[in-house]
């Protein structure tokens, strides 16, 4: 899965990690993982994410051609 969680956070007024992490309750770790690709977020996450930065679920996340199976 593709993430464009960086790109988005800047267009929003350079948010930072932690900024970003506050507003949905998980740690700065947790968002840097998810940025790196090393970890999918729950839906529920995803739409808190997508909530924060004034954006929906599939601007922040797509799906790569190897995840179609």
């Amino acid at each position: 899965m593709k993430t464009n969680l960086r790109r988005l956070r800047f267009e929003q007024g350079e948010v930072s990690q932690a900024q970003l992490a506050e507003r949905v309750a998980v740690t700065r770790q947790t968002i840097i993982a998810i940025e790196r690709g090393d970890y999918n977020p729950s839906v529920k996450l995803a739409l808190q994410l997508a909530r924060a930065l004034n954006t929906t679920v599939e601007q922040l996340f797509e799906l790569e051609v190897s995840d179609a199976g």
